[in-house]
C-alpha cells in the first residue's frame, strides 16, 4: 500500500484543497491525517483561507479514503460534522513488515515513546516541522511530515509519502525534499 501522510491543516481550505490535489496526483491508497484538522489553536496565526466548514466538506467527500487521529485541537463536537473517525489518540498500521504507530504528537512523541518493538516507526505531527531520525541508538525511527498549512522552522508546506520501500517528504507542490530508504 501507498500512504500519503499529512498533518496540521488547522482549518485552511486553501491547503486542504492543495493536500487533496497532491493525494490524487500521488495515487495513494489512503490519506493519513495526524490531527489538528479544523481549528488553528491559540498559539498559531490564522492559516491562509481559514474556513473550517469548507475543510469539513472537502474531507467528507473522500471520507472512505481517510485514516485520522485526534490532535490537540480536535474536540468531540468535531466528530458530529465529520463523516470519518477523528477521536482516536493513535492508529496502528503496517508497512514493509514494520509497525507504524501514528499519533498527533502531543501525548506520544520522541521524548514520551509508546511501546514500540525494534524496527517500528513512530509517526506524528504536532510540531509543524518535518523530521526523520533514528531514536534509541537506531532501535526505532521517528518521522514527522511537518504541516500542510502552517510550517515552522523554515520548513515548507508539505506532506509525506510512505510505501514499502521508502518514506519521501514533499512540498505541497510535489517537489521532493528528501527520502529515507526503509
Amino acid at each position: 500500500m501507498r500512504f500519503m501522510i499529512a498533518s496540521d491543516i488547522h482549518g485552511s481550505s486553501y491547503y486542504a484543497e492543495k493536500m487533496i490535489e497532491a493525494y490524487k496526483r500521488e495515487r495513494c491508497d489512503r490519506l493519513v491525517i495526524l490531527g489538528d484538522i479544523l481549528y488553528h489553536g491559540p498559539r498559531n496565526d490564522l492559516p491562509k483561507e481559514y474556513a473550517p466548514k469548507r475543510v469539513i466538506e472537502l474531507l467528507n467527500n473522500i471520507s472512505s479514503e481517510l485514516l485520522c487521529v485526534r490532535g490537540n485541537c480536535e474536540a468531540e463536537v468535531d466528530q458530529m460534522v465529520l463523516d470519518f473517525p477523528v477521536l482516536a489518540e493513535y492508529a496502528v498500521f503496517y508497512v514493509a513488515g514494520r509497525m507504524i504507530f501514528a499519533t498527533h504528537g502531543h501525548i506520544y512523541n520522541e521524548t514520551s515513546l509508546p511501546k514500540l518493538k525494534e524496527g517500528d516507526i513512530l509517526l506524528h505531527g504536532h510540531t509543524h516541522v518535518p523530521v526523520c531520525k533514528e531514536l534509541c541508538g537506531g532501535k526505532y525511527i521517528y518521522m514527522n511530515p511537518g504541516s500542510v498549512s502552517i510550517p515552522k522552522e523554515n520548513s515548507k508546506n508539505g506532506y509525506m509519502i510512505l510505501d514499502d520501500k521508502m518514506a519521501q517528504w514533499k512540498a505541497i507542490d510535489g517537489e521532493i525534499l528528501w527520502n529515507y530508504i526503509l
